[in-house]
């Protein structure tokens, strides 16, 4: 178990809020709304960042500057449907896709959206190559052999799995686990990272059916500390200030929320942004708290994380009012303090 801890010396500025909306409007011929619904996982694609949407099936690409968004239009729903929510009846449908990491493929950019696996129903991936582009090439992948493997692997999944965060290590996709589940009889909830060998991901996807699922290694779990008494989890990481090192320093967002499990949302205490530095051996992991100008905790949940471009200290965040009819906010955040490998060339 690694144990996160608060360091007061780091310090988050928020620097703008931007509400997330498409440049054209709804769409009511694929079921869009004219505003981005969630933000669930964030990752750059060229100059625009790429959010996925756990209750729409859309990835909104995002001007930073302007928060101005174009869509990549995901496969539809029960009943040619693309959001899902308590008012439509139909929210245990939706594909949850959560974790959203940009992979360097011969095609150039590979965007991976991954379901969290927290359901049957939730067990699908995402790939797009070009995303934006002409020749954009999207496939919708159920992978229930994958997330059988996963759940299995009780380090990783715990009690109520719910896969949150992914990034790319080389060959390595890494996956971050929010224990924010119920407790089952044998199981706690965890907080916890497993390892997959990417090319074989990547083969089992093309062919679910008949490719063996690669199996989970490196299991690690965590205790992300809190917010007012509500336990921290993962909700996304990503690599930091562009580290391509064997062994990079991640951050990753953490939200203190009072679900009864990984299916219901429930009230947001804080967020957090952490890091994991790696250290031979020996991982050191702390976090700062998202606080207002007064010092009070800002009740927000963080759902998504990207390293700006601007310089080493920007931070790009999503966050998810979990609010059908509100559009999510893209907020930029300027880091302060002993953030790890701060200065080091990206």
């Amino acid at each position: 178990m690694i144990h996160a801890q608060h360091d007061p010396a780091l310090v988050v500025h928020i620097v703008r809020q931007l509400p997330l909306h498409y440049a054209d409007g709804a769409d009511v011929t694929v079921d869009r709304p004219a505003h981005v619904r969630a933000g669930s996982g964030l990752a750059w694609v060229g100059e625009r960042l790429a959010i996925v949407q756990d209750d729409a099936n859309f990835i909104a690409l995002v001007d930073p500057t302007s928060g101005q968004a174009t869509a990549v239009v995901l496969p539809a729903g029960e009943g040619g449907v693309r959001q899902f929510d308590t008012g439509r009846g139909n929210k245990k449908q939706k594909f949850d896709l959560e974790a959203l990491v940009s992979i360097e493929s011969p095609d150039g950019p590979l965007l991976l959206a991954i379901g969290s696996g927290s359901s049957k129903r939730r067990e699908r991936m995402v790939t797009v190559h070009r995303a934006g582009e002409p020749d954009e090439a999207l496939a919708l992948i159920t992978a229930p052999g994958l997330y059988e493997v996963l759940r299995a692997t009780t380090d990783f999944a715990g009690s109520d799995m719910n896969i949150e965060g992914a990034v790319c290590i080389g060959d390595v996709l890494r996956l971050y686990g929010r224990g924010n589940g119920e407790a089952s009889k044998h199981h706690a909830p965890l907080d916890a990272t497993c390892d997959l060998h990417w090319p074989s991901v990547r083969a089992y996807l093309t062919a679910p059916d008949t490719v063996e699922p690669p199996t989970p290694r490196r299991l690690r779990q965590y205790a992300l500390g809190e917010a007012d008494g509500v336990r921290l989890s993962f909700t996304d990481a990503t690599l930091a200030w562009g580290d391509r090192s064997a062994q990079p320093v991640v951050l990753y967002t953490a939200a203190a929320e009072g679900s009864p499990d990984s299916r219901r949302d429930g009230d947001v205490a804080g967020s957090a942004i952490g890091f994991l530095d790696p250290r031979g051996d020996e991982t050191v992991m702390c976090y700062a708290l998202l606080r207002d100008a007064q010092g009070a905790l800002l009740p927000l949940k963080v759902e998504g994380i990207a390293c700006g471009r601007a310089d080493q200290r920007q931070v790009f965040v999503v966050l998810d009012v979990d609010n059908p009819d509100a559009p999510s906010m893209l907020c930029e955040l300027r880091l302060d303090g002993p953030w790890p490998s701060l200065d080091r060339p990206g």
